[in-house]
């Protein structure tokens, strides 16, 4: 057998998760998650060549070099977050302080907070501060296991500033370990200074802002938020029509509050469908029954003390689940995905493989990437150790129990 000089073996390792095999949509039982005990991993450059027993990866590659690890670990992948806001100015703790005081959400709006204030905050950021902030939010959550990042513009509102955002985003991208995944919320509301209908504005935008984000090379994903506070479902059709045409994937705000946008992302094919809080039964069979993956946001819901997408449900329905942190200013501050995953968990009782399946490759299916997720064969070499011996106190902690080792692209991060 010819070996690469590349070639190096980690272990032993306690547990490893693979979640090798398991299904994209529907329940999964806790006794089908794939665990490989006294295991290692076999890597070449970024990419794993084999998972296995640790004795038996020695004894096959003889000449491989070995990262010896010890003491006790669990194995898993790293974790994908397919939906965050980590670009933005300012915060919003004034917001959140009003909100359990009892003061309604229109209220802190009239009153100069809500989404405005995010945008009034972060068009006072220059290009070089809002990458600075991306590379900060971004290195946080990767020392918490998230290697791969979604992240959205959406607080421009404007061409000039949605560009900005944008390429604030790009930059930031090659100054983490992290892989950050851009996505254009352009249609996140009508801004308060554009003179013109909800219908203008995204005309506004197919005509002016998406040659830029072609030319620019800036995301290939285009987002928006179909709600009675922002956009209806007729009114974003055109949008999302002429996004197709353009050959950008969409995924959609959607059911947060009211529901519509879950069936605007299954009839336009979109990647994702996420918030789904008021999602009832006729919009959790219509998910099913699709190619498009549910994203639940815990974050949120604890951030605005609403109720829990249906998680449970979708699963039980044979829909496809994710879970998401929803990172930003507003609704979803705390940024921390696993403990938001077991809380979810914990309402909606999820099994600890349904979670890690929607934190990692389900996760990953939403932005379209199918690379990673899993610990197999010629997949990236994205992987977490945590100091124990069972993975299950993983979630067990709710967060509170941190990876002490993370891989990102078969490199050690802070090696």
């Amino acid at each position: 057998m010819i070996q690469s000089s590349n070639m190096e073996l980690i272990g032993p390792i306690s547990q490893l998760v693979t979640l090798q095999d398991l299904p994209l949509k529907g329940p999964i039982s806790d006794s089908a998650l794939p665990v490989i005990s006294n295991a290692g991993i076999a890597i070449e450059n970024s990419t794993i060549v084999a998972v296995d027993n640790w004795d038996l990866l020695v004894a096959r590659y003889p000449t491989a070099s070995i990262t010896a690890l010890e003491g006790a670990y669990v194995a898993v992948p790293g974790y994908i977050d397919c939906h965050t806001h980590i670009c933005f100015g300012g915060n919003r703790a004034r917001d959140f302080a009003l909100r359990n005081a009892g003061v309604s959400y229109l209220e802190i709006a009239q009153s100069g907070g809500g989404i405005w204030d995010t945008v009034t905050q972060t068009r006072k950021c220059t290009e070089q501060e809002l990458t600075q902030i991306v590379i900060k939010n971004a290195n946080k959550h990767l020392q918490s296991g998230v290697t791969t990042i979604e992240v959205k513009s959406g607080y421009g509102l404007s061409i000039e500033e949605e560009i900005k955002m944008l390429r604030a985003i790009y930059k930031g991208n090659n100054e983490t370990a992290a892989d950050l995944v851009a996505t254009c919320l352009a249609a996140h509301l009508k801004p308060k200074d554009f003179n013109g209908s909800n219908e203008a504005y995204l005309n506004y935008l197919v005509t002016n802002l998406f040659p830029v984000l072609r030319s620019e090379n800036l995301t290939n994903r285009i987002d928006a938020f179909v709600e009675s506070s922002a956009f209806s479902v007729d009114e974003i059709a055109p949008y999302l029509q002429a996004a197709k045409a353009l050959n950008f994937d969409i995924t959609i705000h959607a059911d947060q509050f009211t529901t519509g946008g879950s069936q605007v992302a299954v009839q336009f094919g979109a990647l994702s469908a996420d918030h789904l809080e008021a999602s009832g039964d006729k919009e959790i069979e219509a998910l099913a029954q699709s190619n498009t993956i549910a994203v639940a946001l815990p974050g949120a819901s604890v951030g605005l003390g609403c109720s829990f997408a249906p998680a449970r449900k979708i699963l039980n329905k044979g829909g496809a689940l994710a879970i998401a942190s929803d990172w930003n200013p507003g609704s979803a501050p705390m940024g921390d995905l696993v403990c938001q995953a077991s809380i979810l968990a914990t309402f909606e009782k999820l099994t600890t493989a349904e979670v890690f399946a929607g934190i990692t490759f389900r996760a990953a299916a939403a932005l379209n990437l199918f690379d990673r997720g899993r610990l197999v064969a010629g997949n990236k070499a994205d992987f977490i150790l945590y100091p124990t011996t069972d993975y299950r106190d993983i979630l067990y902690y709710q967060g509170s129990l941190r990876p002490s080792k993370i891989w990102k692209s078969g490199k050690l991060i802070g090696a």
